[in-house]
């Protein structure tokens, strides 16, 4: 794909796009926010410190650079994201949309734990058809950083804040000499490794994918805080250059990604899986609605077909689906926002865009777990539906579930951005669905119980 890569200096920014490129990706275009008349913007978004000598980027990777003022502010810090006019979200947006003109199909974005973070790119790109590259995401911090020295990402400490960072003793030291120290400062103090707790922040001079290396002449250390325990500054570059490279360090080859052979043996798996398949078994008929639930709250129904006398096209029949699931809903008291988990089976997987594009439309923020499987479906029966439910209370705004005296907010693990941590979804539901304590319902293992304990019941008969 074409990726527009969204740069802070950072190591993190730097190195994600190394592993874009190692995973096969063509990097077309660097975009960069940065604040007005200040250093240091107080963002829950950006890193802005450094920003000078992000002019510089361009010259060292000969690469398109677009940049935007910051102009708004953190509005909506709430755990999702939605469309919020003035909110410094918008401001990607804006600036993303403006690099469109590059004919950009993915964004590449350093993002390791920030949920917060992660959350507002995917909605950015969900707004504008882009696909989010993080393949940081998750990753074990100590190995990560191990790797990024390894891989000549040469990064300084542009940012202190916190205890056992000193701004006149570490800014401008290199993750390379730093990294033994801070590794005693994590195991002491709980100091996240890779600085995702604030703990400082880094500018990079030289990568595999610069053709020229950034230099530092001249910069002056600001005490942003002089806190006794964890003070707080960072540096100014008042004067740098590009030079060209003594020696061509190159990308590491393809195949070097650390989880790529783990992928490789996965898509290896499902294609001798598919070849493997025998004749599918002859389905049951009927085309009665199942119900059933558990001790703890759990109902499932099945069964769910949007099937008529008359010939359907595939989205019609998903709609008529989606009318007889609104009417099982009606009738229990149910609402939409208590399905945590559907089985969707296709007869031809080919539907299934077009499936989605009805199905989204029911589904918000955080829409169910979801498993989809092409089936031996009868005859003129396009799709089917089985959906488990799992009741929350009467809001459907802030929805609360009492457990045991213990108030619990239902939450969705809905990552769209591809990443080593775990698929990226390509459609319309969440990878996992919390439904107690400890207690996620995931597709997967939703699947192996399904499929051993409870076949499907597909239907054929018109009603």
């Amino acid at each position: 794909m074409r990726v527009v890569a969204l740069i802070s200096g950072g190591k993190d920014s730097c190195y994600n796009m190394v592993q874009c490129v190692e995973a096969g990706h063509q990097l077309v275009a660097l975009a960069n926010l940065r604040p007005e008349n200040t250093d240091e913007l107080d963002s829950y978004m950006y890193q802005t410190v450094g920003h000078q000598a992000i002019e510089l980027y361009a010259e060292a990777m000969d690469l398109p650079l677009y940049r935007r003022t910051i102009q708004g502010s953190s509005l909506d810090t709430g755990r999702d994201y939605s469309h919020t006019p003035g909110d410094e979200v918008e401001d990607l947006y804006q600036l993303l949309r403006t690099v469109q003109k590059e004919r950009v199909e993915a964004v590449s974005v350093g993002a390791i734990l920030s949920d917060y973070q992660r959350v507002r790119v995917e909605n950015v790109c969900t707004r504008l058809g882009l696909q989010p590259l993080a393949y940081l995401w998750r990753r074990d911090q100590e190995e990560l950083l191990s790797q990024m020295i390894s891989a000549n990402v040469n990064a300084i400490l542009i940012k202190v804040a916190a205890v056992g960072l000193d701004p006149e003793k570490h800014l401008g030291k290199s993750l390379a000499q730093m990294q033994p120290y801070l590794r005693q400062l994590s195991k002491k103090y709980g100091v996240h490794i890779c600085g995702e707790g604030g703990e400082y922040e880094t500018f990079t001079l030289d990568c595999p994918l610069f053709k020229r290396r950034i230099v530092i002449d001249a910069m002056e250390t600001v005490i942003h805080s002089a806190d006794a325990f964890a003070p707080v500054g960072y540096l100014r570059f008042t004067k740098m250059h590009t030079e060209n490279k003594d020696t061509v360090t190159s990308v590491l080859p393809r195949g070097a990604c650390p989880c790529r052979s783990s992928i490789d043996r996965m898509t290896e798996e499902e294609e001798c899986a598919d070849q493997a398949e025998d004749e599918p078994p002859e389905s049951p008929s009927g085309c009665d609605i199942t119900h059933s639930r558990s001790p703890s709250g759990f109902q499932w129904v099945g069964g769910i077909c949007g099937l008529q006398c008359e010939e359907l096209d595939v989205q019609k029949q998903t709609s008529t689906a989606f009318n007889q699931l609104q009417s099982e809903l009606d009738s229990k008291g149910w609402h939409m926002r208590d399905i945590v988990l559907v089985h969707l089976y296709v007869k031809n997987m080919e539907d299934f865009a077009q499936i989605n594009t009805v199905y989204k439309k029911h589904f918000g923020i955080n829409p169910p777990a979801r498993v989809c499987l092409q089936a031996p479906l009868p005859a003129g029966q396009l799709l089917q539906m089985d959906c488990l439910f799992h009741a929350w209370g009467p809001s459907p705004v802030d929805p609360v579930v009492q457990e045991e005296g213990c108030y619990l907010r239902r939450e969705a693990l809905h990552v769209q951005s591809l990443s080593h941590w775990a698929p990226a979804n390509i459609g319309p539901y969440s990878q996992a669905y919390r439904v107690s304590a400890g207690t996620w319902i995931a597709p997967v293992a939703s699947l192996i119980l399904f499929t051993f304990s409870a076949p499907p019941t597909f239907a054929s008969k018109c009603s």
